[in-house]
């Protein structure tokens, strides 16, 4: 535990921009990728009866928040492409072949137990330090998304603004880990 009189060993603050974002099975996307959230946590609340009132005690169910990142779109759609087929592989609207081929794409992706099926995919969001040196990583389990914004062209728009695409995502969990890969 720390002595709460110690001095402040770094006195830099965290920066907003400085973080990597690799995905396995997108890592086009997750290169072009332009931000990404820590998500929130929500710990369930148990209600525990009283004769004079209702007192809350911790749950034992945390919430994970959805995983949030965009990226730039690249003018061929290869990184859109690769998310949008993903979403169509895990709902297969057209037919099961669709299913079949998302889990035979990428082979190197069979983790775990849960990803036994090849539908999703782990990744990670390393955050740098002021040196740009991975400071620590946040790294999350079985990853797959559920929501790709659309793009939208309009021909009277006079300025030209590159297509920033966002992507939601469940996953299992999350933890935090430093540089040496030691749960935080």
């Amino acid at each position: 535990m720390t002595d709460s009189c110690s001095p402040i060993e770094n006195r830099n603050f965290l920066s907003p921009n400085q973080f990597k974002l690799t995905i396995k099975r997108c890592p086009k996307a997750s290169f072009f990728s332009n931000s990404g959230n820590i998500p929130s946590l929500t710990l369930g609340i148990a209600k525990q009866s009283n004769y004079l009132k209702t007192i809350s005690q911790p749950g034992d169910m945390i919430d994970f928040q959805d995983f949030i990142f965009k990226f730039l779109v690249d003018e061929d759609l290869t990184n859109y492409l690769e998310i949008q087929n993903w979403i169509r592989g895990l709902g297969y609207p057209f037919s099961l072949q669709q299913i079949y081929d998302l889990q035979k794409e990428r082979p190197d992706l069979k983790t775990n137990i849960t990803n036994q099926l090849n539908l999703f995919s782990d990744g990670t969001l390393s955050i740098l330090s002021s040196n740009n040196k991975s400071n620590f990583q946040v790294r999350f389990y079985d990853l797959w998304p559920y929501d790709l914004s659309s793009l939208l062209f309009d021909s009277t728009s006079t300025d030209s603004q590159y297509f920033t695409a966002e992507v939601k995502m469940k996953y299992t969990y999350y933890d935090i880990r430093n540089s040496s890969g030691e749960l935080l």
